[in-house]
């Protein structure tokens, strides 16, 4: 089973939060197991996807001008 279809960050963090659930059980048939295991990975890669698009529109802003720009803190 893909997990091809775009789903929201919160509901494939609960899915995910199961198979790890039930997988730390151990209760679960090896190719189950298996299964379980690789739509985590793929859900997994979906919430880092994600994050990596909310960060990098975190870190744009506007100017004056209309223009997207990189934020700058005082740190950098």
């Amino acid at each position: 089973m893909t997990v091809k279809k775009q789903i929201k960050f919160e509901e494939a963090m609960q899915q995910l939060e199961e198979i790890v659930t039930n997988l730390e059980q151990g209760d679960v048939p090896l190719e189950e197991a298996l299964e379980q295991f690789q739509k985590g990975v793929g859900l997994s890669k979906i919430c880092k996807e994600t994050l990596q698009n909310a960060e990098k529109t975190l870190t744009k802003m506007v100017d004056e001008n209309g223009e997207e720009a990189l934020f700058e803190t005082d740190s950098e």
